[in-house]
């Protein structure tokens, strides 16, 4: 090739892979094994010492995941990424880079779920102290700094509502703050919204979703931006200290702007061991490879679905950025010009019940617990992913009692408004 950049569509099939050079291969070969053979004891030492790049046992990497890896990263911008096992797993390996016990990280209001449940309850057993502000008034992150707090965590396209963040404004107060911004880009995908262009530090992805695509193989990914000074007021003594494990190796001075991804991956992955099987990894290059294809689609399909629910009478309010009345529509025309996602969430006037029952009578939409398939999803999360929460909570993270969230697939709009209709008739 020349020595132009390649487009995201070439990227998305072509970045971090090669033929394979013993057999020609051209699809990325499934490294099914645990475990690789050094060339000799000088090797091996140099392996385990962090002098030399390579694999030891598939904790830790593995080829197939490396070429995973290496595409997210480029198609994100950043400077290295790291696979593990879920999207839940990135945010525990991320999170134990910066957290102390004692210490704060801040975090949008307007979550999943399953975060808000993490963040709120499991990292207590940690010492890790959420605080809560409203990516809707940016001054209340400005509010919630504290000398603990070591990080800031938002979602590009919040999970369920489809509401944009401003992700510039917030990463100003990170700025000012001393600490990284952490942006979840799952609903997005890079093909919608590349965090790392707007401010963020840190990109982590449930794979699960978008990235892979059809709902067949779970996955996380930490995308390091290379952005943040880890040295900087020794605020983050897992990367700016001598680390005993490594002979006293500093990680900011030896690995530079991918020292946050070496350190996830040294200090994370080995020790908490949530590692991607390279199976599933697999599995997610091969959905990466149309994910330009399906997210337009999905997008174009999303924006109809979200018309006709506006004008139907049974519908009290539908929140999708993409419609030109919904509140966010400027931060997606400023963020996501491509389209405002596949994920948003509607009110029914007839409230929880109405809710219940409209999952139940629909025919071609899936009724379960995921979004980023190629299959037309529904659920009620008030009955489900936001059950846990009180009716208070619900409604500030978008999931209140009458509200049903769908993920638009990429089936014929036509089929899937005609069954939204036959489900909302009956």
């Amino acid at each position: 090739m020349s020595d132009r950049l390649p487009g995201f569509s070439t990227l998305a099939v072509h970045a971090g892979a090669q033929p394979d050079p013993t057999t020609g291969a051209r699809a990325t070969p499934i490294y099914q094994t645990t475990s690789f053979v050094f060339n000799d004891a000088d090797h091996a030492a140099s392996l385990f010492g962090l002098q030399a790049f390579g694999n030891i046992y598939t904790r830790i990497g593995n080829p197939t995941n490396a070429v995973l890896e290496e595409r997210v990263a480029a198609l994100e911008g950043g400077t290295a990424a790291l696979a593990v096992a879920s999207g839940h797993a990135a945010q525990v390996v991320v999170l134990q880079q910066l957290m102390q016990p004692g210490d704060e990280f801040i975090a949008a209001r307007k979550l999943y779920g399953g975060s808000i449940n993490q963040f709120t309850h499991a990292f207590k057993s940690f010492g890790w102290n959420v605080v809560w502000a409203d990516p809707d008034d940016i001054s209340s992150f400005e509010r919630a700094v504290t000398p603990r707090t070591k990080a800031i965590f938002i979602e590009s396209i919040a999970n369920p509502a489809g509401s944009i963040t401003d992700i510039e404004a917030i990463s100003t107060v990170a700025r000012k703050a001393g600490v990284p911004l952490i942006v979840d880009n799952t609903l997005a995908s890079p093909y919608l919204i590349r965090p790392i262009d707007h401010g963020a530090d840190i990109v982590v992805h449930s794979l699960t979703k978008f990235l892979g695509g059809h709902g067949n193989s779970l996955g996380g990914i930490i995308v390091d931006a290379g952005t943040f000074d880890w040295s900087t007021g020794g605020k983050y003594p897992m990367l700016s200290e001598p680390r005993p494990e490594y002979h006293g190796i500093r990680l900011q001075e030896t690995f530079g702007n991918f020292a946050f991804a070496i350190a996830c991956r040294v200090l994370g992955l080995r020790d908490l061991g949530p590692a991607l099987s390279p199976f599933n990894a697999f599995m997610i290059l091969t959905g990466i490879e149309t994910l330009p294809l399906r997210m337009q689609k999905q997008c174009d399909n999303a924006k109809a679905v979200a018309e006709f629910l506006a004008g139907h009478p049974a519908v009290a309010s539908v929140s999708y950025a993409g419609l030109a009345s919904d509140k966010y529509n400027q931060l997606a025309r400023k963020y996501a010009p491509k389209g405002a996602g596949a994920v948003f969430t509607f009110s029914l006037k007839g409230g929880y019940d109405a809710g219940v029952s409209l999952v139940s009578k629909l025919q071609l939409f899936s009724h379960l617990a995921n979004v980023g398939d190629t299959r037309s999803l529904v659920i009620h999360p008030a009955s489900t992913t936001h059950s846990q929460l009180d009716d208070a909570a619900k409604i500030k993270s978008g999931a209140g009692p009458d509200v049903v969230r769908l993920s638009i697939g990429i089936e014929d709009k036509e089929d899937l408004i005609a069954d939204l209709e036959q489900a909302l008739g009956a």
